[in-house]
């Protein structure tokens, strides 16, 4: 029997097969990719800060640590293109010129929306092709939709088995022990 060649259309895949064996869930992963160097970024972030993250959703989205951490998170479920995607929709809603607009428009729609996208976030059917229509004539707001749905996705699924991980607790931990 021949064997079966099955082709590789998402270049991610390989990436993701690739470093199965190197995913852990531990605030070592998490310092690793901390906006500042990793023992100063914990030094500056109090305890109370990285409780506040279990407040809400937004909370944690709106602090630097708060989105390394998760970011840190969702790469040990292979799902960090759910982040990406919100992150990229938030620095293009702050475009003011109109080609750059366009260009960054159908980066991000081709990176992230349209069909075997590298990084293809989890949408249905019908967002995508609103989403499709929106980039022919971009603006600021033309993936506002995608982008909530996202949100949603990322707070009712992901945001809750972040605040139970073990990079969010020894974190937490790290930085009460600092104080004692």
């Amino acid at each position: 029997m021949a064997a079966l060649l099955i082709p590789w259309r998402n270049r991610g895949m390989r990436t993701r097969l690739g470093c199965l064996s190197h995913k852990s869930d531990s605030c070592n992963d998490f310092t690793a990719i901390l906006p500042d160097k990793p023992n100063r970024a914990l030094k500056r972030l109090s305890t109370e800060e990285a409780t506040r993250w279990a407040d809400s959703f937004d909370i944690l989205l709106s602090h630097k640590y708060g989105v390394a951490a998760f970011r840190a998170f969702l790469k040990t479920e292979f799902s960090e293109e759910n982040l990406e995607f919100w992150l990229a929709c938030e620095e293009f809603k702050k475009t003011r010129s109109a080609t750059k607009l366009a260009s960054k428009a159908h980066r991000i729609f081709e990176e992230f929306i349209d069909v075997q996208a590298p990084r293809e976030v989890n949408i249905d059917f019908q967002t995508r092709e609103v989403t499709r229509r929106n980039v022919q004539e971009p603006s600021p707001s033309c993936f506002d939709e995608a982008q909530g749905k996202i949100h949603s996705l990322m707070e009712k699924d992901s945001y809750p088995r972040f605040l139970r991980s073990k990079i969010y607790t020894d974190l937490l931990t790290q930085t009460q022990r600092r104080l004692s």
